[in-house]
This record gives C-alpha cells, structure tokens and sequence, in this order.
C-alpha cells in the first residue's frame, strides 16, 4: 500500500463515486481520478468534489495510475480493457466492481499487457439507486468484499487489493471466478429475478394495496434494467439453474397447497424460517447486521 499513489476509478456511478470518497477520506496522500465518458456526469462529479481530478480522456485517466478500477456495467470490460491496455504503467494493479467474474477473468488475459495486474473485486456495496449524486464515503463500511484469483494471479496484486479494500472498511474474502459465479447467482442474481417476476406477476391496480412486507421483498426490482440484464448474460448457466431451483421451490408449495396438506406446508414455510434465522445470527455474529 506503500506505494499506491493514485486510484482511477472508470466510472462514476453510486459505486466509483463512492470509492473515490473513500480513499480520499481514509488513504491520505493518494491521489483519486474519476473517468465519466459523459460531460454531464463530470459536472456532477466536479460539482460534489468525488475525486481530485475528473477526466474525459480515458487513456490519460490511467496514465498515472497504481490501480485502476472499472466501475461501469459488466459488458463494457472487454472494451474497456482493450482501449486502455497500452496506457497503462507496467506493475499497474487492474481490477472491477462486477457482480460476475468468469468472463472478465478471460477478458482481462486476453486484452490486458503481461505488465500489469488484473485480480476481480466485488464489493457487496450498494443499492437500488444509481447516479453520483448518491455517492458516499461510507459505503463500505462493514461490507463484504470478494476478490477472485486465478492459479496466474499476482499473490502482491491480491493482497494489495485485500488491503485497499480492508482500508475502505470491508472484510475480504477471496474465491475463484467460478465459485464466485455460482454463489452470487444464488444470494444476488436470483433474488432480482424473483423480485422482478414478483412485480411483473402482479396487477398495476392490486399492487396499490401493497404493504411493507411487498415493498420490501420487491423492493432490488428498483435497480438498473442494463446493469442487471448485463448480469444475467455474463452469469446465463448459472442464473439458468438458480431459477430452476426456485421453480422447484414453488411447486413443492404449489402441490401442496392444492391437495390441501397443511402439515407440508408447514414443514416447508418453517424450514424457510430456520434458515433464515441461522442466516441472521451468522451476520450478525460477523458484525454485517447490526442488532
């Protein structure tokens, strides 16, 4: 971390937005540059102070750079990569906020020079909201970070990027692309799938008479139509078995509803419950919920 001096981040949504916040509260003396590739943005982000410097040049955005984040939809890496292979200092970390990791790991081999660094990040940061005008230095606090590895991974790229994480306020854990994938798909992508099927299931004038509890199990079908449509595509297999599993899931509850067994009913609704309890005690033993 000794050496880190300056943190690009490409792309100043909620989440580059926040990062550029955060180091510049907890690591003193690095430098933060935001890439937006739109002018409004820019202004936004010059207006609210999110980074020292603010660029439209991509290219020179990285010039400078220790590491370098990417922070924009999953689909636009690959590009990015490419567009940004040849400004990027040798021994430069590069690394992502993306809530799948396979296809970037293949990306990144491909476009990025043998001179740089690339090892996946995934802060478990965030919300429905989009935009840096919802950018804080705080958001990490007491969040879960994900970074995954490969058997080409740089052991010092890792754990300097535990560490930058570490300082945001995050406890990190490190997976492969493809245990990554198939976790998140079941604890984040399927659970927007369901959210989004949920609503589109429902009447426009039924759903008026909503309470707390629809509005809170409905309420992630609130994020980024082309964020999340760049998740289900990046993570299809996946995504593909999780709803399997879920329609499984539903027509054990269907059956037994429509031959009237009640005591499977129960026995399905309380499993449910346990699981969730355990969940609970488990996030809050790890201080992720608080009391």
């Amino acid at each position: 971390m000794k050496d880190l001096r300056q943190v690009t981040v490409i792309g100043l949504g909620l989440l580059g937005g926040s990062i550029t916040l955060a180091v510049s509260r907890v690591l003193a003396g690095v430098k933060t540059v935001g890439y937006a590739h739109r002018p409004s943005t820019r202004s936004k982000a010059g207006k609210l102070n999110v980074a020292h410097e603010i660029l439209g040049d991509l290219k020179a955005s990285v010039s400078g750079a220790n590491l370098v984040i990417l922070a924009t939809p999953v689909c636009t890496f690959e590009q990015t990569f490419s567009e940004i292979a040849d400004a990027l200092p040798a021994g430069c970390i590069v690394t992502d906020v993306g809530s799948t990791k396979q296809l970037p790991h293949r990306w990144a081999a491909r476009e990025l020079p043998k001179t740089v660094h690339y090892v996946g990040s995934h802060p478990i940061a965030g919300s429905e909201q989009r935009g840096v005008e919802f950018a804080r230095d705080d958001l990490f606090d007491r969040a879960l970070c994900i970074l995954t590895t490969t058997k080409n991974s740089s052991r010092k790229a890792t754990e300097t990027l535990r560490y930058f994480w570490s300082a945001l306020g995050c406890s990190v854990k490190i997976m492969s692309p493809a245990q990554h994938d198939r976790v998140f798909a079941n604890v984040s992508h399927i659970p927007h799938i369901t959210a989004a099927a949920l609503i589109n299931a429902s009447d426009a004038e039924d759903l008026k008479y909503a309470g707390k509890g629809f509005m809170d199990t409905s309420r992630i079908a609130s994020g980024p139509a082309n964020i999340w449509a760049d998740v289900f595509l990046t993570n299809a297999a996946s995504s593909i078995r999780g709803i399997d599993r879920v329609v499984r899931e539903l027509n054990k509850l269907k059956a037994a509803i429509k031959t009237a067994d009640r005591e499977r009913i129960e026995k399905l609704l309380e499993a449910a419950k346990a699981k969730r309890s355990q969940l609970i005690r488990y996030k809050m033993k790890k201080k992720e919920l608080l009391p």
